[in-house]
């Protein structure tokens, strides 16, 4: 069953219509389930609207990164979400975007497409904060705030997520309270309990946290991931996180109907096998204990899962050892974000097309949005003052860009987005590393800090389908170390000392040259071609065969100059317009293509060299066609070209790590 009762306003572009149904879902078959779904009589109730209704950015959710260039091809940033993998293997992900059905190819084409003809164009870039940031300093300046006045170092190690995990009503082991309140679907995660334990299990004093007592303690039954991160969430990048997974109690009991944490254990290990393809013929066909009647389903979740996810400000002091958490984790947190899997779904039981809609489903008040994909994702974000509040559904459906996919056509017709990277709409356990390592507190490979310095400890994973390191191949694609190929300054430096001819490399690192359209083309191939080197040559890790600790972790004055940025959304409450804020507007957001190869407006003007790519071209040949006023702008990146001539395309990228 599902605890959605959808009663509410329907959004439209010129009004609104007001319809009230009950929820028309099909009943869950998985009666197990029912004893502790049951629990709550209360159903969430919020309304529809249509994305068209958001004043500030119509498409949420298609990202910032998807705008940019690819530096004329040799960047393919694209492969993260734009893949077949996942779909071709048959697990977990419903939704391949690079070429596996006809004509969505989003690693070959800017392929933006509208809402319908009357909608304002997909193929604008509606991200202001991230492609001018000035006008991000005017909004802040109008506030008659001055961030340089900001101690950025202090403002992080305040606690915001205490404060707001208190005005959570009822048990802690309630995934939804049943109260009509902001912080209802706060996920019960007490920040008090954390760290986890050793074995990752978070345990608590508070005897509302607790599901049972272990050996150790009071066991909230909520467990720690440690996976390897994506480009774009490295320390690097501003942000860094927290994950915790809790099934329902049913999987914590033994057939006898006893919390027995042998028997959570096991079931926490077998969802992970599941989830990350590792089945084998001789893996159970059904969960253990009291959740024997539930299916062991490759790439999917069990109804009642809940993750949280608490999203930190970098502090590069702390370790684990002088601070609460490990990883750069800062007390203050930006975002806690929470999925709770509310319906008993396969992705693989439907196609690209399935039952989607228009309508966004969620409540404003309560910070929650149904994902059209058997998910609720709920979030919470600081407001001006840096409390956290509940998230708006024009900003929740930044989410739905990430943590979703296709349904049956049977279900409401619910908004869905979605890449071909997620398995079962989710990212980070895909990418948990094995055995109980892979259960502890997320600490972006080891990382530790000692007279100074920021290095990690644990072995560049490798990724099982590629046949190479996972950094390497972020390296080798994207000429970056993070999605939106921006180098930060201390990554160029170690370069420039590193990748030099009398070390035995081809040519020195070269800066990026934009005086005209063929130096830019030269200093960008330059570019790849020495960092293939530098990968082949294995100079990006340690002798022990870590990541450079440069690679990874910010210097403390970087992350505080990011989190100065970030907090000017934060004080405008401009979210909407983008989270990811550079000191400039990125190379990757300017005109630096020869006029053969040149991108045009929306209406076919072309731009400057060197101008700002602030929208992209759309198909207006004929009216008549699917993709009237889609974008039909080219990434310039060749299906033809092979990794040895430059070449970037990898339609068949597949997260998962040996």
């Amino acid at each position: 069953m599902s605890f959605l009762k959808k009663a509410g306003f329907f959004a439209s572009v010129s009004l609104m219509l007001t319809a009230c149904h009950g929820d028309n879902r099909s009943e869950n078959p998985a009666k197990a389930l029912d004893t502790n779904l049951d629990a709550h009589p209360s159903a969430l109730v919020g309304s529809y609207i249509n994305p068209l209704m958001f004043d500030k950015n119509p498409y949420p959710q298609i990202p910032a990164q998807c705008y940019t260039e690819t530096s004329l091809g040799r960047q393919n940033s694209c492969l993260y979400c734009h893949t077949n993998g996942l779909y071709e293997l048959g697990v977990g992900n419903n939704n391949p975007q690079a070429g596996a059905i006809p004509m969505v190819n989003f690693q070959i084409d800017y392929g933006f497409d509208p809402y319908s003809t009357q909608a304002p164009t997909a193929a604008k870039n509606y991200w202001e904060n991230t492609l001018y940031p000035e006008k991000l300093q005017q909004a802040v300046a109008a506030l008659n705030l001055d961030p340089q006045a900001w101690r950025m170092a202090e403002y992080w190690q305040e606690d915001n997520w205490s404060p707001a995990y208190q005005q959570r009503l009822g048990k802690s082991t309630d995934w939804d309270t049943g109260i009509n309140h902001p912080m209802r679907l706060l996920p019960g995660l007490n920040p008090k309990a954390l760290p986890a334990d050793s074995d990752g299990f978070v345990r608590s004093n508070d005897s509302k946290d607790l599901y049972f007592q272990d050996a150790l303690g009071g066991n909230t039954g909520w467990r720690s991931v440690n996976f390897m991160p994506y480009g774009i969430f490295t320390p690097q990048t501003g942000s860094v996180s927290g994950i915790y997974l809790r099934l329902p109690a049913i999987f914590m009991q033994n057939r006898q109907g006893q919390f027995d944490l042998a028997t959570y254990d096991a079931n926490l290990n077998l969802l992970k096998t599941a989830i990350q393809n590792r089945l084998t013929d001789s893996s159970p066909k059904f969960y253990l204990g009291m959740a024997h009647r539930v299916a062991v389903q490759a790439g999917v979740y069990p109804q009642g899962t809940e993750l949280a996810h608490p999203l930190h400000y970098v502090d590069p002091k702390a370790d684990g050892k002088q601070s609460t958490f490990p990883g750069m984790r800062a007390q203050r947190v930006k975002e806690i974000r929470y999925m709770y899997k509310d319906e008993d779904v396969n992705p693989m039981q439907a196609r690209p097309g399935d039952g989607s809609g228009d309508q966004i489903y969620g409540n404003d008040e309560q910070g929650w949005v149904d994902n059209g994909a058997g998910w609720i994702i709920a979030g919470f974000i600081e407001d001006q003052q840096g409390e956290l509040r509940p998230q708006t559904r024009a900003e929740l459906t930044q989410c739905i860009g990430c943590h979703s996919g296709f349904h049956f056509a049977t279900k409401d017709p619910n908004f869905t987005s979605g890449t071909g990277n997620s398995v079962d709409s989710t990212w980070a356990l895909p990418r948990a590393f094995e055995g109980q390592l892979g259960w502890q507190e997320m600490d972006y490979l080891g990382m530790k800090l000692q007279e100074g310095l920021v290095f990690s400890t644990r072995a560049e994973p490798q990724n099982r389908h590629a046949k190479t390191g996972e950094f390497a191949l972020l390296l080798n694609y994207t000429i970056s170390a993070n999605l939106y190929g921006v180098m930060l300054e201390s990554i160029e430096q170690n370069l420039r000392e590193t990748i030099r001819q009398d070390q035995g490399y081809s040519a020195d690192w070269p800066a990026i040259d934009t005086d005209s359209p063929e130096s830019f083309a030269q200093s960008t191939k330059q570019r790849q071609t020495l960092l293939r080197e530098y990968t082949a040559h294995k100079a990006y890790l340690t002798p022990e065969g870590t990541i450079h600790g440069f690679l990874l972790y910010p210097s403390l004055q970087e992350a505080i100059e990011n989190a100065r940025r970030y907090r000017q959304v934060v004080a405008t409450q401009r979210y909407e317009l983008g989270k990811d804020v550079f000191a400039q507007t990125p190379i990757g957001y300017r005109h630096y293509r020869s006029t053969e190869q040149a991108e045009v407006r929306n209406d076919g003007r072309a731009y400057a060299f060197g101008e700002i790519i602030s929208e992209r071209s759309i198909q207006l040949e004929d009216p008549r066609r699917f993709d009237y006023k889609a974008g039909d702008g080219v990434t310039l990146i060749d299906a033809e070209t092979p990794f040895s001539e430059g070449g970037t395309y990898f339609p068949n990228y597949v997260p998962y790590l040996k």
